[in-house]
């Protein structure tokens, strides 16, 4: 955990939250907490236009400093390794920059500096990219409209654990659904894993159906992160330091 740790929410849904507080207010928060919200919005693949319940797919991502796409159940695979990537990638840019102003002054970032110094900067947020610990919360709408849906982001998710472990830092996934069960907002599916293999074990037993909590379910999908304040040093320290940091 030396090196930092990154965190999201992938939130995964094909609809409009019918219930509970506004999840881009909660998105906010979380990216408040060092949390960024990503979130993708699945159409089925017969269905010409774009169902007005998905326009607050890219209100929630912008809130929570994240990626947001609208995509076809086929397409799902790749896409789901792109937005994280590409979320890691933007908020490590963030914390340079961050370090950066610190630095050299409150109007100093990556784009304004020259191209040769933009350059090696890059190459120190690419290694960070590979090198930096990850968690990633995935948080799954099994409303209704969603069952068909299901099996596919069954393939989608085992796609990118594959796809991230190839990294060198250390991954750490869990999946949590909404609505929950017997009337709760969420419920948890799998507790943090190295690996997503178990999960075609855990999906055949989700069940769909319900209301769209998205907001309710934001906020505690957030408070299963331990707080932590991030910052460019945080990622390359290796004194003791950080460890306590940690275990605040």
């Amino acid at each position: 955990m030396n090196k930092g740790t990154l965190k999201q929410i992938l939130l995964i849904t094909d609809g409009c939250s019918n219930k509970g507080e506004d999840p881009a207010a909660v998105a906010t928060l979380a990216l408040q907490q060092g949390i960024t919200v990503n979130v993708i919005g699945v159409l089925e693949n017969e269905q010409s236009e774009q169902p007005e319940g998905l326009e607050e797919v890219e209100e929630i991502a912008m809130s929570g400093g994240g990626y947001s796409q609208v995509v076809y159940a086929k397409s799902l695979s790749q896409t789901v390794q792109m937005v994280t990537r590409q979320a890691m990638t933007q908020t490590l840019q963030g914390v340079v920059n961050q370090e950066l102003q610190q630095i050299l002054g409150q109007e100093q970032n990556i784009e304004e500096l020259p191209p040769e110094k933009r350059g090696e900067v890059m190459e120190v947020v690419e290694d960070l990219g590979e090198t930096c610990d990850l968690e990633v919360l995935v948080l799954l709408d099994t409303s209704a409209s969603m069952h068909n849906k299901l099996p596919t982001v069954q393939d989608a998710l085992f796609d990118l654990s594959l796809s991230l472990n190839a990294r060198t830092g250390n991954n750490r996934f869990s999946i949590y659904s909404f609505p929950g069960k017997r009337g709760k907002d969420v419920s948890k599916v799998m507790d943090w894993t190295p690996q997503l293999e178990s999960i075609s074990s855990v999906f055949p037993k989700l069940t769909s159906g319900g209301i769209t909590p998205t907001g309710p379910a934001l906020r505690q999908a957030m408070n299963q992160f331990a707080p932590k304040k991030r910052s460019l040093r945080s990622f390359l320290s290796r004194d003791e330091s950080t460890m306590e940091e940690s275990g605040d």
